[in-house]
């Protein structure tokens, strides 16, 4: 396919699907997320069913998210699927919000591993929102080079990244000490946390944002050579080992770090390895960590775009936002991306921190609306080609209809301030979608 024609380039395969889904999902979530978890919950067999349940869900959700996306193979995977089975304003409201909540979790990403450049050299503390922008940067820098290139790197990435967590894994269990039975009871004593309605939301929330990207192949399905032989392969089993690995590595965070430190740790997988082999080996895991979140960024960086460019030839979206370069980078998309993920790393520290919180609303949001998509084009379009079909329909949509439905209302219950800021683009989405159809009217009139 010519870019020179504003196409996308046919370059992808099973390689590059398991490597986007597992470097697109297993980032900053992982190895920030555990403490704060383990503060809302407190019980070990409860975190890990937590960690299952959501691990289950995205699962099921990879078995619609596949047939939505042979059956509809164009990059911008559920605003593609929305506009198809629901109209222009439902997919423009679905292209937004996935693409605004992928711009949030860039921006956390680029902050937290810039937290993590200061804890290995302290002098650039007072730097780190400095660091964050130009991680961006040269980012953007990289993958204007072309999706060849950048597919390697993120394949290459997510190697680095999943056989880190398994040496991680395997250190915990060998050289970490598991407290005796008495020193377990007490510990739980010590540490006991009522588990309440607003932890677990809280403890789902945190979860469902360190998940997300088990669909991120989807939004290269115009991309790929063969989507109807390979992405059922890449996806399926790049979500059975993002699952495989979440659950080891919390059993090893949970069986080498006393429950009291890893409530208050913001650095879960760091501190477990300064608590086995002190703290002159912590460097050795946060420069790991920052290899890690390296990928999932790598991978947010490349998907993202994808979204808004999609809209733009669908005249959702300014025009000049489908513009592709000689080697398939989509040439406005990607650094109108980056500048907004670097606007909100500028408006502070505060606003940073509740990114991820604001980004779950978003892809919950999403997912819920391809769900949705996928009921209503089986009945609406029976005679649609479908390669794959989700089995057990239609109650398997159904339920994960359900299950967001129920989070993303436990999610606005119990975290309104960050909630209201996707409630409100919801109110003003409206208005804001007929302004991007009269401009779009007026420049093809011009």
């Amino acid at each position: 396919m010519s870019a020179q024609n504003n196409q996308l380039l046919k370059l992808l395969g099973v390689g590059f699907g398991i490597a986007v889904t597992v470097g697109g999902t297993i980032g900053t979530g992982i190895l920030r997320k555990p403490g704060p978890i383990a503060g809302m919950i407190g019980e070990p067999w409860m975190i890990l069913l937590l960690w299952l349940a959501v691990g289950i869900y995205a699962l099921l959700g990879v078995l619609c998210a596949i047939e939505l996306a042979i059956s509809m193979p164009q990059a911008g995977a559920w605003y593609v699927y929305a506009r198809r089975a629901f109209g222009d304003y439902f997919g423009f409201v679905t292209g937004i919000t996935s693409w605004l909540g992928t711009v949030s979790a860039l921006g956390f990403g680029a902050y937290t591993m810039s937290e993590y450049i200061a804890l290995l050299i302290p002098k650039t503390e007072s730097l780190i929102q400095s660091i964050a922008i130009g991680l961006l940067i040269l980012l953007t820098v990289f993958h204007w080079m072309g999706t060849k290139t950048a597919g390697k790197s993120q394949e290459i990435l997510a190697v680095v990244k999943a056989v880190g967590l398994l040496i991680f894994v395997v250190v915990c269990f060998v050289f970490g000490t598991s407290p005796s039975g008495n020193e377990l009871q007490q510990s739980l004593s010590n540490t006991a946390v009522p588990l309440t309605f607003l932890g677990i939301i809280g403890a789902l929330q945190a979860i469902f944002y360190t998940y997300d990207g088990w669909h991120t192949a989807t939004y290269f399905t115009e991309e790929n050579t063969d989507p109807a032989k390979t992405l059922p392969k890449s996806m399926i089993t790049g979500v059975v080992m993002i699952i495989l690995i979440y659950m080891l590595v919390n059993a090893a965070i949970l069986y080498a770090l006393p429950t009291e430190i890893l409530m208050t740790s913001k650095l879960a997988a760091a501190d477990t390895i300064s608590y086995i082999f002190g703290d002159g080996y912590s460097k050795m895991i946060t420069l790991f960590l920052m290899i890690s979140i390296l990928g999932i960024v790598n991978a947010q960086i490349m998907f993202a775009p994808r979204v808004i460019f999609s809209m733009s030839r669908d005249h959702l979206f300014f025009k000049a936002a489908s513009q592709v370069n000689a080697l398939g980078t989509p040439s406005v998309a990607m650094p109108l991306t980056s500048v907004l993920s670097i606007l909100l790393i500028l408006s502070g520290k505060d606003t940073c921190g509740k990114l991820s919180d604001i980004a779950t609303f978003f892809f919950v949001l999403s997912y819920a609306a391809g769900f949705a998509a996928l009921i209503k084009l089986r009945y609406a379009e029976p005679e649609m080609h479908r390669p794959f079909k989700a089995p057990w329909f239609p109650f398997l949509p159904y339920l994960l209809i359900i299950v967001s439905i129920l989070f993303l209302a436990g999610a606005v219950y119990s975290d309104m301030n960050s909630s209201k800021f996707a409630l409100i683009f919801l109110v003003i989405s409206y208005p804001l979608f007929l302004w991007v159809k009269s401009l779009n009217k007026k420049s093809s009139i011009a």
